[in-house]
Formats: C-alpha cells, structure tokens, sequence
C-alpha cells in the first residue's frame, strides 16, 4: 500500500517543525561571506520551471568565481558554448524564478540562492566574463530573493568527496552512452572520437 502526502498539515505533522535556526537562515542580499564563497565556487545547478511547470537543471561551471558579483542584491552567470538546447533559458523566458546551488570541491555544504532571472545578451562587465579568450554571448542576471548555506548532510550521506568510493567504470564511457541510449548515426568510434582528448581542448570554441 502506498500512503501519499497531499496537504501541508500532513507533511510537517511528519517531518515536524524545524529548528528556528534553519527557518530563520534565509537573507536577501549578500554578506561578504557570501562573495567569499561564490570567488571559491567553480560550479552551481541551475533549476528552472516552465511557464506549464515542467523543471530543468542545469549544471553550469568555469573557473572558480566564474558567478560575477554586481552588487549586493544581483549575480550573474555566464554562457559557454553547448548543445544549444536551451531548455532552462527557454524557462527563463517564460517564468523567470530560478534556484542556484553552489558547490566548492571537497566541501560538504553548499550556498543557495532563490531568485528571478532574465537573459542578457551584451552588457559592460561582461568582458569581466571573458574565459581563454571567449567573450559570453549571454548571461543570467538573477536578482536574489532568497539567499542561505545548506547544511552537509547530504554530501555526507553519499561520502561525494572521498575518492575511495568513487567508480566511473560502473557505467560504459559517454560514447558508448550516446549509442546505445539515443541511437545516433555516428559510429562509436566517431563518438568516441569527438569525445576523446580534442573535446577538452573544444570546451571553449
């Protein structure tokens, strides 16, 4: 039997009530420490809705810092070339609320930030962007609303960081994945190919 969740009451009536610490935490702007952790930070997930609800997220990263500070209140990340899907900017588009989990290798907590969005496509500092040579075409400007530090729990839980219980080999190779899952026309060996050392050298172009 299945016991389903379907009314706010009957979910903090099961999980309880939190600790006024964690229902408190949240702020509106940025505290230097904040700053602090977004120059350590070389990578985020970015979530999504659609205007139809349908959720994205997008994992997004650069150099460390790569989430450029504009003032206390707005961020913004840059665009590197990709597969030009655009799922979560086609979001953005529709319904501008986004959420951002910024991680820093090794550490077990993350920085969160809830906010509204928008799709730049030129502006000043975005030569402040600028990558081995690549200038952004676009940028996401998310005006925070809410901005808090997770607790470690999680990364504890999956022990993310220790290498010991890291097994890529688990899985077949990323080429391997393409063919078998979406069927393309390429060989493997032309996958494996495009993805072998030229695709680190191609991250950028």
């Amino acid at each position: 039997m299945t016991v389903e969740i379907t009314t706010h009451e009957e979910l903090r009536n099961l999980l309880g009530v939190p600790h006024a610490r964690a229902a408190n935490k949240d702020r509106p702007r940025l505290h230097e420490r904040d700053r602090d952790w977004l120059a350590a930070s070389p990578f985020c997930l970015m979530a999504t809705a659609g205007a139809d609800g349908s959720c994205d997220v997008s994992p997004k990263g650069d150099p460390a810092g790569f989430a450029l500070v504009l003032d206390d209140t707005t961020i913004a990340l840059p665009e590197r070339p990709g597969n030009k899907r655009a799922d979560g900017y086609r979001n953005i588009l529709d319904n501008p609320h986004v959420g951002l989990l910024f991680l820093i290798p090794g550490r077990t907590d993350t920085l969160r930030i809830n906010g509204r969005a928008r799709l730049v496509s030129d502006a000043s500092w975005f030569d402040d962007m600028v990558v081995k040579g690549h200038r952004p075409v676009l940028a996401v400007v998310v005006e925070i609303e809410q901005i808090f530090y997770h607790c470690a729990k999680a990364f504890l839980r999956a022990a993310l960081w220790k290498p010991e219980t890291w097994q890529p080999e688990l899985l077949p190779s990323r080429a391997r994945l393409i063919k078998e899952v979406e069927a393309p026309v390429e060989s493997l060996e032309d996958l494996e190919r495009h993805y072998g050392p030229e695709y680190v050298k191609s991250i950028y172009a």
